[in-house]
Parts: C-alpha cells; structure tokens; sequence
C-alpha cells in the first residue's frame, strides 16, 4: 500500500471516528493529520512539525482581513444597517408581485454582502421582513424558505472571508479577482430566487405592493446612501489599487464605526465591547482552524494525496464535464457535513489539482467550490443558516424543506451554469484587469 493510501485512509478514519465522538472540528483535523504522518517520522519529529505548520499557516499578512471583516460585519449587524437596507430593497422591488418576499432577496444580497455573513442576513432580515409577510398573508413556511434559500448570496457577493481563506490556501489566489468573480454568480442566484418568487406569488396572490412618492423615494435612497458607499468604498478602493484587501477591511471598520456612532447613531461606546468581544471571539475560532488545516495541507502535500486523487480521477474518464459533476456533487455531500471554512481548507488541496490539470483556472475552480458550499449552509444536518432561518421563522424544518427544494432546483440551474461557463465568473475580473 503507498503512503498516499495509508495517510489518506487514516486522515478519513481518524476525523470521521473524531467528529462521531462530538470532537469539535479543529482538534479532529489536528489529530487526524498528526496521526496520517506517524508512519512515517517519529511522534516527537510529527507533533513539533504539526506545531510549525500551526505557526506558519497563520502568520500570513493577508489573514489580517479576516478579524478585521468580521469585526466590520459585527458593528454593521448592530447598527441599524438593515433595516435601511430592506426600505432600499423595497423601493425596486415594491411594484413586483409577492414585494416583500422580493424585498426580502434582494435585501439578503445586499445586506449580506456587506455583513459578509449568511446567518447574519438570514437573522437579521427574516426578524425584520417575516412578521410583516405574516401580517400581510403570506405564508410563513414561505417567508423563511424564501429568507433561508438567498442569505448565502452575501457569502459570493464581496467582500467574503471564505474568498480570503480559498486564495491562502490555493497558493496565492488574486484576492481581488475572486472578489470580483463572485459578483455575478451571487447575482444570478439571487435572481433565479426572485423568479421563483414570483411564480409562487402569482400563484398564491402574494402581491403586497410598495409604493412611494417621488420624495420618498428620494428620502429612502439617501437614507441608504451610505451603507452603499461602504461597498463602492472597499471593493472599489481594492480594485482601483488604492488600497489591498486587508487595508480594505481597516477602511470598512473605521467607516462602519463612525457610520454607526456617529452618522446614524445606532450603536453607543457603551455596546463596542461586547461587539469587540464577540469578534474577538469569532476570529480565534476561524484562524485556530486555518492554522490547523494547515497542517492536514502539508501532510497531504508531503505524502501525495492530492496527486493520487488527481490520477485516480483522471484514469477513471478524461472527460472535463464528467470529472466537473462528480466535484461538484461531491462537494454538496462534503457542505452538508462540514462548515465552508473547514471544507474549503480540506479539499482544495485535493480539488484544485485535478481542474488545473483540465485548464480551469484557479478563480474560476474557487468560485464553484464556494457555491457548493453556500448551497451547504443551508441543508440540514449542519445548515447553519438552515436552522438560523427556521429559528427566526418560526417554523418547522419540515414545512419549509418542502419550499426550500424548489429554490434548490433553481439554484442547481445556476451552479450548472457557474461551473460549465467560465466567464460567468472569469469576465469580470478580466474586464476590470485583476487577474
């Protein structure tokens, strides 16, 4: 048996016996790399290089956007942003039928994109957007089912962590491009979901139409201006070269700060440090895991796995459409299972070979594997954003599931086209000349 097979069978065996023991992921995916090298280097030489790799996995300059994005999510979730954002949402979308529903995908587009988080969309918009559907009689399986199917669509709109954590670990992915080249594929999704929308709504006699006067029209969109120069700051900033991702994220917390503290006033000095807190918190967990990962990385790397994967895959067929489907569907199962980060961290080493040798580019390859893995947030049994949304809902998962899978199917339209149509993805960075 090769050392690729051993190591490979007792990463899996380790991590699965690990995560059924209720071990939390990071301290599965540390042991479960130590364990894959200990054929091959003494204990004492395998745990002092899994310490290395812990250390050298995490200092890395570009992961300083993280904390920073996370803790601009944080203060932007806390201060009064979305229910700005949502009369915005309503004023293009109050004439359509079922509005508020369309209210509510749009809004998660654009509130998630600027959170950065799609449990934060879906918590925030289902507790503002649900109890007024339901007072208009709407549904409320279909209100939450509608509120679960889009939040993901702020992890592909930027700026997203998950982007951050797939260019580290693909060996030095444009930032910038996979910013960029997530714009459109979270647009569509989004889109397919309003259409969705709309045919549920005229069915049902959704209709719950908005309508403003010319002057508050105005009001509205000048009330929302600032939250939406938040992005045309950051990501604009980032693009025209001002300024890298990780200075990006600092311009986004001053500005979300004094947005906050100062402009709306939403937040006071008194609630910045259970914020600080709170982030703090978040960012430990999410780099603790990469520098974990990072080992599983090497040790893959030191014994071949990804190399055998990769001829494994291609002596079964040559056929780029074929290998492509099986990723994808692969990374489905893989996103049910596990978070994005974690799986993100574990695959790509293992993917991405295998596309680059069918010519895909590496944007291109990590948009379609993050949008397999948006898809995972929402279905049980790990569905983060799945349960957030029944929660706020008020719902069964049961009720809404049913909804949820004709929003699945549109979804699945769009990864088929995000996954066999390059410039879905590649156009506009290459439009804009980030890659």
């Amino acid at each position: 048996m090769s050392i690729a097979i051993l190591s490979g069978l007792i990463i899996l065996g380790v991590l699965i016996v690990l995560l059924i023991l209720g071990a939390p992921i990071a301290v599965a995916l540390g042991i479960a790399s130590v364990a894959a090298i200990l054929p091959v280097m003494p204990f004492d030489v395998a745990v002092l290089t899994a310490s290395q790799r812990i250390f050298s996995g995490i200092s890395v300059f570009s992961l300083l956007a993280i904390p920073f994005f996370v803790l601009a999510g944080n203060i932007m979730n806390k201060g009064g942003i979305a229910i700005r954002l949502i009369n915005l949402a309503k004023l293009v979308t109050g004439r359509l039928p079922g509005a508020l529903a369309q209210t509510n995908v749009l809004a998660n587009m654009l509130f998630g994109s600027i959170s950065g988080s799609g449990t934060a969309a879906a918590s925030a918009m289902g507790s503002i957007i649900g109890p007024v559907e339901l007072e208009d009689g709407y549904d409320p399986a279909f209100s939450a089912a509608t509120n679960i199917a889009t939040a993901p669509t702020g992890l592909l709109i930027p700026p997203s962590n998950v982007m951050i954590t797939y260019a580290l670990v693909s060996g030095g992915a444009s930032v910038s491009a996979l910013f960029m080249a997530g714009y459109i594929p979270g647009f569509l999704w989004g889109l397919a979901c309003m259409i969705v929308v709309y045919f549920i709504a005229k069915k049902n006699n959704y209709r719950s139409e908005v309508r403003y006067t010319g002057k508050e029209a105005m009001k509205v969109f000048l009330d929302s201006l600032p939250c939406l120069l938040l992005i045309i700051i950051v990501i604009g900033g980032i693009i025209g070269g001002a300024f890298t991702a990780t200075e990006g994220s600092v311009v986004a917390v001053v500005y979300s700060l004094v947005l906050s503290l100062f402009f709306y006033k939403s937040i006071q000095f008194k609630d910045l440090y259970g914020i600080f807190k709170e982030s703090a918190e978040m960012t430990g967990i999410i780099i603790f895991l990469i520098g974990v990962s990072s080992i599983m990385s090497w040790v893959m790397a030191f014994t071949g796995i990804p190399q055998m994967v990769s001829s494994a895959m291609l002596s079964l067929t040559d056929n780029k459409y074929i290998i492509l489907l099986l990723i994808n569907i692969i990374l489905l199962i893989v996103g049910t299972f596990l978070d994005m980060t974690p799986a993100c961290l574990i695959f790509t080493p293992i993917f991405l070979p295998v596309c680059e040798a069918l010519g895909m580019s590496v944007i291109h390859f990590g948009i379609m594997m993050i949008f397999n893995l948006c898809i995972g947030t929402i279905t049980p049994p790990v569905g983060t954003t799945l349960f957030v949304g029944v929660k706020v809902g008020n719902v069964t998962i049961e009720s809404v599931f049913k909804l949820l899978l004709v929003y699945f199917a549109a979804i699945f339209v769009v990864l088929v086209l995000v996954t066999y149509i390059p410039a879905i993805s590649l156009w506009l960075p290459t439009v804009l000349g980030v890659m």
